[in-house]
């Protein structure tokens, strides 16, 4: 329990770092581009070497198809409703069309909420792997605190210019950094004694809502930043991901 609330902690640090970072030095746009890519990667590798694979070792298809597709289907839904809100710019460093003109209070808050609403399936996922007996799932926490470095630096960056002082933008991470933490608990706690098939449908939901989460949010935003080559980047987080499976 106490494994599940540090990782869980420590992946979600991640946003609060990319906060201190971009609050010390601006980072060009490329490089943050390729953060993403390889954050993408890293993610991607670890919904597949992690949490498909073990969920279809302890079941069947059913399970993990209503679980895979419906957490893609309900992150998208709440997506849709973050965005309508200028939630689409917590993946956004606010520059040129980018930038929130209208609404702004509003807007910041909408990459707020959009952000836990990423952070949950993400740290929700080490939880789940302490719980199916693993032990420190590595790459899975490399995976999700790699993509969500960029994501502290192009939010924080997005809600200063929408008017939110320092240390609100600090008091906000802080939070996301108690919400990622209890995610992985309660991710945990849920799975510790759940039977196989259930802990399947569940690990399989949190990859769903990742892979709805990356297609829609971080890609577009790595290739517009960083261009054609963050395919390759990307390439090589889903390796780097591999090679930690080895430790």
């Amino acid at each position: 329990m106490g494994q599940a609330l540090f990782w869980g902690a420590v992946a979600g640090g991640a946003n609060l770092l990319g906060a201190l970072i971009v609050m010390a030095v601006a980072l060009p746009q490329k490089l943050i581009g390729y953060i993403m890519a390889l954050g993408t990667g890293a993610l991607i590798g670890a919904v597949a070497f992690e949490l498909l694979v073990e969920a279809m070792e302890i079941s069947g298809l059913m399970y993990i198809a209503l679980g895979f597709l419906g957490g893609a289907l309900i992150f998208t839904f709440l997506d849709i409703l973050v965005t309508r809100k200028g939630g689409m710019h917590r993946k956004r460093s606010g520059h040129g069309k980018d930038a929130p003109s209208n609404s702004e209070a509003s807007a910041g808050m909408a990459i707020f909420l959009g952000t836990i609403m990423d952070a949950i399936p993400e740290t929700a996922m080490i939880g789940l792997g302490l719980a199916q007996g693993g032990g420190i799932g590595f790459a899975l926490i490399a995976a999700v605190f790699i993509s969500n470095l960029p994501e502290g630096i192009s939010s924080t960056t997005g809600l200063q210019k929408g008017g939110f002082h320092k240390k609100k933008v600090l008091f906000m991470w802080v939070f996301v950094v108690l919400v990622s933490a209890l995610s992985s608990l309660i991710g945990y706690t849920f799975l510790e004694n759940a039977p196989t098939d259930i802990q399947a449908l569940i690990s399989a939901f949190a990859a769903g809502g990742i892979i709805a989460m990356v297609a829609s949010t971080m890609m577009p935003e790595a290739h517009e930043k960083g261009g054609p080559i963050i395919g390759f980047i990307t390439a090589l987080g889903i390796f780097i991901t591999l090679m930690l499976q080895q430790i």
